[in-house]
């Protein structure tokens, strides 16, 4: 079943001095249940701005965008916020946690939006949740007392107790170390397989992109497909997306290089 359907999809935003900045043009993309996707490009390429689009946090500003075969720019805010709360689960770079409070009420947040047996039961699916990532001893621990990782781990919990169809994850593993970086994309990989949910994932990192089954490069507000023509072998996949990755730092490298000129 398709979850996202992207056409022609741009987004437009007006800035302070009233001109327009496009940030995406164009974008076409499907992602249907059990879907692996990985999405590259350098900063400021319009990575984040597309995730928000597919996540229902922001609206096209141009081409169609269908949400469970619903036209998002027909969906009330309400609504979409409904939404987004059950069938999307957020994976980010910087883990968002709740300071001062324990890991076990950081995930359980979600579930004080949901209703009937889930909400009366959220303590208690909440604990499941942090036992599945391997953190049932910290579930009285707040984030100022945990690693990376399990900060990491925590907030997969959170994200994903409601057990939703899309998983977006930015940059998931961008402040961990390589080691680490692996493992909690091994776990959310699992428990997106447990569930059956589609799993998008945003990085400048080759190595996590190559992970997936479809591989795209964002570059200059376009989206293009980054797999390898005619070659459907995992060498060849991955070949691909590290091209593309390199092709990206080598861009970021020779703004920095102006930038520093300038």
């Amino acid at each position: 079943m398709t979850l996202v359907e992207a056409r022609g999809v741009g987004r437009t935003v007006e800035l302070p001095d009233g001109r327009p900045l496009t940030i995406l043009s164009g974008v076409d993309l499907s992602v249907s249940e059990g879907d692996r996707v990985s999405i590259v490009g350098r900063s400021g390429s319009g990575k984040s701005t597309l995730l928000n689009l597919l996540g229902l946090l922001d609206a096209p500003t141009e081409g169609e965008l269908a949400f469970l075969g619903h036209d998002v720019r027909r969906i009330g805010s309400g609504a979409r916020d409904r939404l987004r709360g059950s069938e999307v689960g957020f994976v980010f770079q910087q883990f968002n946690l709740l300071p001062g409070r324990t890991a076990l009420e950081n995930v359980q947040t979600p579930l004080l939006y949901s209703g009937g047996r889930e909400f009366w039961r959220r303590e208690r699916i909440a604990r499941d949740m942090l036992e599945r990532v391997g953190l049932g001893e910290r579930l009285t621990t707040k984030p100022e007392r945990l690693s990376g990782g399990e900060q990491q781990r925590v907030a997969i919990a959170r994200a994903l107790v409601r057990k939703p169809r899309l998983i977006l994850a930015d940059e998931p593993t961008g402040a961990l170390d390589l080691e680490t970086g692996a493992e909690v994309m091994a776990l959310i990989e699992a428990v997106a397989a447990e569930t059956g949910a589609a799993l998008v994932t945003i990085t400048h990192d080759p190595t996590i992109a190559a992970r997936s089954n479809r591989h795209f490069l964002l570059r200059g507000g376009r989206l293009e497909s980054a797999d390898a023509a005619g070659d459907d072998s995992n060498d060849g996949v991955a070949r691909s997306v590290v091209e593309a990755g390199a092709e990206s730092a080598a861009e970021t490298d020779a703004a920095a290089e102006i930038g520093a000129v300038a």
